[in-house]
């Protein structure tokens, strides 16, 4: 009996316990936050109902900015390992007839500025169908949010889902109509722009900024849409791909395989009618390009074999680098005028493109300031040859003998088997030393001999020692003199 007892006591004890912990899970402080937070919506409400002007634009946006805060707080709770049942069952539902209470205030404010449209104030009503627009989006998100909130809470919101879908489908199509519409509008006042040219006007410009505003908000609520179609459970397929048809844009949906197939059908359909349409004179277009190119490939190599033997075998006595200059930009001439008459073949315009050629030379000359800065080097060591290829050079710090040259870079190869490629802006800036240049070189050298030797003697000695050697010149006389008085040795300079 105690036994048994003591059981319906711990019983009591959890159950009591458990009710005091779920209970406790909605605080005064947060309840009366709560509360709060829906006495303000609520009086805003009543405001909306007679505001005007800036006034309802206030009432509207404090309606949008408390309704946020008063979701955050219901989500906290929600999210709670076991929500108060008893609380949040009602303020979902109370969310559910608020937001459509919202939703259809927004359909009909945005109906009535759309049939104010069409007077002066075109643009400043545009700007506020964006606005009520991108605010029915954020509330048509925030009702699927407290849809999933009833699934967690297991309220019954099948209807509010079913009448959620059909809202949003109906909207998706709306959006889609008027996305392709948009377009096509956006397409030919930038046509009547650009036709316009330099005698363009404020309001031609005027619309075409408007009309790029209105295809960026229909955009965004056409993608708002299909994700909501697609947490839905709705097929959102021919959606994206008249979204990707006109707006271009590459995402992550094109890995979509219905989407990525339909878009490659229409795709290989224009191509079919294209090919059927222009196949034989684009295909004989092409040969021609294809010919003209081989040929020029062919006359530019011919044009380098030339080139290369007549500066090789001229009188000039050319550089290696200078050699290789005139071989290599032959026939780079040679191929880029037969490009451009290829192209030419091809329909391209030649004018527009050489100037695109001149401003792109511009951008690029800016990105590689360093890049030219050794190619102006590069072409100044071109000119004035202090050294070439085979040379034994001291520049830039490095000494070694030079294995190549371009106008970029100069190859240097050190007297241990070290490969070196300097900057050419780093040699021109530098002074070279071009050590094999000069045929002849006097030879420094200092022999020492003791304090009690014979000095005319070793003299002597030296003099005949130099005087024998076969590759020592008779003029300039060779310099064998005493030189210091060192502290251990007498010593003299022989110089030849």
């Amino acid at each position: 009996m105690p036994r048994i007892l003591f059981i319906i006591c711990c019983l009591l004890s959890v159950i009591c316990f458990s009710g005091t912990s779920y209970a406790a899970q909605v605080s005064p402080e947060t309840d009366k936050k709560i509360q709060q937070l829906q006495k303000t919506i609520d009086t805003d409400i009543i405001w909306l109902k007679t505001a005007k002007g800036e006034l309802k634009d206030v009432s509207e946006y404090r309606i949008r900015n408390k309704t946020n805060l008063l979701r955050e707080e219901l989500a906290t709770l929600i999210n709670q390992p076991a929500p108060d049942l008893a609380y949040l069952v009602p303020q979902v539902n109370k969310q559910l007839v608020f937001l459509d209470k919202v939703g259809q205030y927004l359909d009909a404010r945005t109906g009535e500025l759309k049939l104010a449209l069409g007077g002066d104030n075109d643009v400043e009503i545009m700007r506020d169908i964006i606005k009520r627009e991108e605010d029915r989006d954020h509330y048509l998100q925030a009702e699927l949010e407290t849809i999933n909130w009833g699934k967690t809470l297991n309220i019954n919101v099948d209807n509010a889902e079913a009448a959620l879908t059909a809202e949003v489908l109906l909207r998706a199509d709306y959006f889609e109509s008027l996305v392709t519409y948009t377009q096509v509008q956006l397409q030919e006042a930038v046509a009547e722009a650009s036709d316009a040219g330099a005698d363009i006007t404020a309001e031609q410009k005027s619309k075409v900024s408007s009309l790029k505003d209105r295809l960026a908000m229909h955009t965004a609520s056409l993608n708002i849409a299909i994700e909501m179609l697609e947490s839905l459970g709705q097929d959102t397929t021919q959606i994206k791909q008249t979204l990707f048809s006109v707006s271009g844009d590459i995402t992550q949906d094109v890995l979509n395989f219905d989407v990525a197939s339909s878009l490659i059908e229409e795709w290989m359909t224009i191509a079919k009618n294209q090919a059927l349409e222009n196949g034989a004179g684009v295909t004989f277009k092409v040969i021609i390009f294809l010919i003209i190119l081989f040929l020029t490939s062919l006359v530019a190599k011919l044009v380098r074999k030339v080139v290369r033997k007549a500066v090789n075998s001229s009188k000039l006595n050319f550089s290696m680098l200078l050699q290789d200059f005139f071989t290599s930009i032959s026939g780079n001439v040679i191929f880029a005028l037969g490009l451009l008459i290829a192209l030419s073949q091809l329909g391209f315009e030649l004018a527009p493109l050489l100037a695109g050629f001149g401003i792109a030379g511009v951008i690029i000359g800016f990105a590689l300031q360093d890049t030219l800065s050794n190619f102006a080097s590069g072409m100044m060591i071109l000119i004035y040859r202090p050294y070439d290829v085979g040379d034994l050079i001291n520049a830039a710090g490095v000494t070694g003998r030079v294995s190549h040259m371009s106008l970029v870079s100069t190859t240097v190869k050190t007297l241990d088997n070290q490969r070196l490629i300097i900057p050419n802006n780093k040699i021109w800036g530098d002074t070279i030393n071009n050590i094999t240049v000069e045929q002849e070189r006097r030879v420094d050298m200092t022999f020492g001999i003791g304090y009690g030797d014979d000095i005319p003697k070793a003299e002597k000695i030296l003099t005949d020692i130099v005087m024998a050697h076969p590759k020592v010149k008779q003029f300039p006389e060779p310099t064998i003199k005493l030189h210091t008085l060192g502290e251990s040795s007498v010593d003299f300079v022989v110089r030849p």
